[in-house]
């Protein structure tokens, strides 16, 4: 089935790639919290209590089994549904799974993924609309990816079932829905540590951060309109940060503008900010602008929540200030 497509909803081609992973290699377990409600059922008609678990809402606990799992030769995925549930299995992530390998040597390894999403923007309200990705990019030992289409989504996530490092996937419950053709090929796969160029251009550079794509690239049309010819970079992995691309990217186009739904202060448009200024500094021609979420907590409000994040208004704000 090589160069065949399928049309898939961003959530259906992340069961999709489990599916095929665990058709593929009878190590893969997939195991989290109502599993079947979010998206899992089919897999259910397919595969038995040996390889899905659901689990008690104790997520430190059952994080903690899934690095004994992947401790003992299986390559489990475990879902955390929301983001901001991540916070509590952090100590099994950061201490355990992201440590193992370093502190043995290189005996032991953690082929664990995480998945997490993002549950913003719908009125999840401040204990469950956290964006943490960037927490986890200070994490030495752990690759934190974070797709923003559904193709991407597939073949980043089989990447990272079959990669022997421990990964986190930060989904968008906002692209939950978006579909696309998707590839249906067995092996395809997303390379981890490498941004896309969803849109190239020659007057200034949009580096956009997981689900910050679908807004930038709405700017880059309307910038369009006016004349200006604008790249979007979808950074797709967080760590290890692609910054050969942006790189290159500043270079020809001389104006960096980062959109990232994360809070400001400390976020990956931070990184990238600093990684530019301090390698591409010479090809700059105008300040660099972070387009991103003020640091407040995520109101209940959905009037008062929408106008936190990177819109497309705010995008094309940023861009026309440094032309």
């Amino acid at each position: 089935m090589r160069n065949s497509t399928q049309k898939l909803s961003y959530l259906q081609a992340i069961v999709e790639a489990q599916r095929e992973e665990m058709r593929r290699d009878e190590r893969v377990i997939l195991m989290g919290e109502d599993i079947a409600v979010y998206g899992a059922q089919s897999l259910f008609d397919e595969f038995d209590h040996s390889r899905l678990r659901n689990v008690p809402i104790s997520e430190n606990s059952f994080t903690g089994v899934g690095v004994g799992a992947a401790l003992t030769g299986l390559r489990p995925i475990v879902d955390l549904t929301i983001a901001s549930f991540v916070y509590l299995a952090s100590d099994q992530i950061i201490n355990q799974a992201a440590k193992l390998r370093f502190m043995t040597g290189g005996q032991l390894k953690v082929p664990i993924v995480v998945r997490t999403s993002t549950f913003y923007n719908n009125r999840t309200a401040a204990q469950h609309a956290d964006r943490p990705y960037p927490l986890f990019m200070n994490i030495p030992g752990l690759k934190v990816v974070a797709p923003a289409t559904a193709s991407d989504a597939k073949g980043l996530l089989k990447a990272a079932i079959r990669d022997d490092d421990p990964v986190i996937m930060f989904e968008d419950i906002n692209l939950w829905g978006k579909k696309e053709e998707v590839p249906v090929d067995v092996d395809f796969l997303v390379p981890i540590g490498k941004a896309d160029i969803k849109r190239a251009g020659s007057d200034a550079t949009i580096v956009s951060v997981a689900g910050c794509l679908l807004p930038a690239l709405a700017a880059a049309e309307l910038l369009a309109r006016e004349g200006i010819d604008v790249e979007v970079v979808d950074l797709r992995t967080i760590a290890p940060m692609d910054k050969e691309t942006i790189l290159a990217s500043v270079a020809k186009t001389g104006r960096l503008v980062i959109a990232d739904n994360s809070h400001k202060v400390g976020s990956v448009a931070s990184e990238i900010a600093a990684v530019v200024s301090e390698e591409g500094f010479e090809s700059l021609r105008k300040p660099i602008q972070r387009v991103a979420t003020p640091s407040v907590h995520i109101p209940y409000n959905q009037a008062l929540e929408r106008q936190l994040y990177p819109t497309k208004e705010r995008i094309v704000a940023a861009v026309r200030a440094i032309l």
